[in-house]
């Protein structure tokens, strides 16, 4: 009997040294196991951001291409309305100069289905941020008094500035005003 006590007392031993082994691996394998779990979560994260970037490149390529396009049709938009004021005014209702004005409607509809749109300067401060001088006037100072060429914006972003004459402080009013009084005292003098 003591021999079987003794046995069972080994076995016992036996079985809490399985037991704390089993402890051990399983804490070794939930180790694993988490670390694999982080491993996921960090390349399911990489893999997001991946995607993410290349959308955005893919979308910076195409805003690219859109400006690179829209820049090479604004000479043609310009032509087109060059030559509109350049019209014998005999012509100007005349069924081709219409078909003519129906192809630059089309022209500018195509450019504002893109996001392009004409940037307004005329009676409105200079901004170089949107406007190019190229000559000054007598006008109201740092005001814009007329434009060469249209400037054009992208989705808010400027692709072509407005080229611009500025108003140089000068005052151009009293000029006119001079002028207005000595045709008054001229037309007075006519008249006796």
């Amino acid at each position: 009997m003591a021999e079987e006590a003794i046995k069972q007392d080994s076995q016992n031993i036996k079985n809490i040294n399985d037991i704390e082994e089993l402890k051990k691996a399983l804490l070794e394998e939930k180790r694993k196991a988490e670390e694999y779990l982080g491993d996921a979560k960090r390349a399911r994260a990489d893999y997001q951001n991946l995607k993410k970037r290349t959308e955005q490149e893919r979308q910076e390529y195409l805003n690219m291409f859109n400006a690179d396009f829209i820049k090479a049709l604004l000479p043609i938009v310009d032509d087109m309305e060059r030559a509109f004021t350049m019209v014998d005014p005999q012509f100007r209702d005349a069924p081709w100069v219409e078909g003519f004005r129906i192809i630059q409607r089309k022209l500018q509809d195509l450019l504002k289905a893109r996001g392009c749109t004409e940037i307004e300067c005329l009676g409105k401060p200079f901004d170089p941020n949107f406007h190019e001088a190229v000559g000054y006037e007598a006008g109201e100072e740092g005001i814009i008094i007329s434009e060469q060429r249209k400037g054009y914006a992208l989705n808010n972003k400027v692709i072509r500035a407005s080229q611009v004459t500025v108003g140089s402080g000068i005052s151009g009013s009293v000029d006119q005003e001079t002028r207005g009084s000595n045709e008054k005292k001229e037309d007075m003098n006519n008249q006796n």
